[in-house]
């Protein structure tokens, strides 16, 4: 049981009850909590994941493995950031090169917009700090899609920073082992948390903060957690009141909202037509279908299929039109008349999609 903080009954009596709810809402200044962190030092010692950017303290390599697996897990984007390390080996190679090449090693990873944000901070890295990694958390802040969350795990596995890298794995645990019902939808979580895990982060916050990123994915999950395997049970609060369910706290959700869009796949003979969306809504720099036709393409429509697609707070409902061309001249006047690409499937492998027109794109032509 966590020293410093009382219950009103023991684990086996299913009537216990907390006095308290917020820890830092009440004085805990004279407890030592230090040796749960200690705990998970030891256990990250023996049980550390054999992951490749866990050999390295280049902060270039740290960077982009905390881009890659932020929306992603660790299983399916291992071979996306080796890939893309081996293409990218360093912050130089990544500034010098096309925006389009960076989008398509970050292909199948979604969320571009990390992409197109690690290709502008690799610039700002060679123009702003002649192409050394900065080593302070402020200044590693100033990059481009950078946030509290990666800034620290970089200062503290690269450069002995003192930050906890809060994030989900943290609101998870320590929620759980304080059996604290702060809500983590509130815009002050961040800074909560971050002074909470001050209670428990040993010295070596590097380490620390990759221990509480490895309990939170492999053993305090968000559901079915297993507990009977995990090197601080016996602090935990959650797990002596038979509670872990109940935390984290989370009463806001996103609600999601729809969205319909409408695209035209316009082909001939093997070639149809793309070109490459704006910076400013979904899909950023991605290549999509035209969006609209003139009336003299109509006739040509022989069929439309209706797909469905989630992104984090959208519901897509995507029509999409087969406008097969067998006149040359209707063909060649609408490619005139406007700024499309003109492309086939072989060509269409080195451009990135979104994931239901590369889908089209293969069920309609792999034939």
């Amino acid at each position: 049981m966590l020293s410093g903080v009382k219950a009103s009954k023991t684990r086996s009596d299913p009537g216990i009850i907390l006095n308290r709810k917020n820890f830092l809402e009440k004085d805990n200044k004279t407890s030592d909590f230090l040796h749960i962190g200690n705990k998970l030092l030891s256990w990250y010692g023996k049980n550390a994941r054999d992951l490749p950017f866990r050999q390295t303290k280049d902060p270039y390599k740290i960077w982009i493995c905390e881009i890659v697996f932020q929306q992603t897990r660790i299983s399916q984007g291992l071979n996306h950031y080796n890939n893309f390390i081996k293409r990218f080996p360093d912050v130089k190679t990544l500034a010098e090169a096309e925006e389009n090449e960076v989008l398509l090693y970050w292909k199948g990873l979604g969320y571009y917009s990390r992409a197109i944000n690690i290709h502008k901070a690799s610039q700002q890295i060679m123009n702003d700090y002649h192409g050394v990694f900065p080593a302070d958390y402020e200044e590693i802040l100033k990059l481009k899609g950078v946030g509290k969350y990666t800034a620290a795990a970089i200062s503290s596995i690269c450069f002995d920073g003192k930050m906890p890298a809060v994030d989900g794995n943290f609101y998870r645990v320590l929620s759980r082992i304080f059996a604290d019902d702060f809500d983590i939808s509130n815009s002050r979580a961040f800074s909560y948390f971050s002074q909470l895990a001050g209670f428990v982060m040993p010295e070596n916050v590097g380490d620390f903060n990759q221990a509480m990123m490895d309990l939170g994915s492999e053993i305090c999950k968000p559901k079915n957690p297993l507990c009977s395997e995990c090197p601080v049970n016996d602090d935990c609060l959650a797990f002596s009141l038979n509670k872990t369910s109940d935390y984290p706290v989370k009463t806001k959700k996103v609600k999601a909202s729809d969205l319909s869009l409408k695209y035209y796949f316009v082909h001939r003979n093997g070639q149809f037509l793309i070109r490459q969306r704006k910076d400013d809504f979904i899909w950023k720099k991605l290549f999509e279908f035209p969006t609209a036709i003139s009336a003299e393409l109509e006739p040509f429509i022989k069929g439309v299929k209706t797909v469905t697609h989630k992104l984090t707070h959208k519901n897509l409902t995507i029509e999409i039109s087969s406008v097969e061309i067998d006149s040359e001249a209707v063909w060649n006047r609408f490619t005139s008349e406007n700024e499309y690409t003109i492309t086939d499937l072989e060509a269409s492998h080195e451009k990135s999609f979104p994931k239901p027109l590369e889908n089209y794109i293969q069920n309609s032509l792999k034939d």
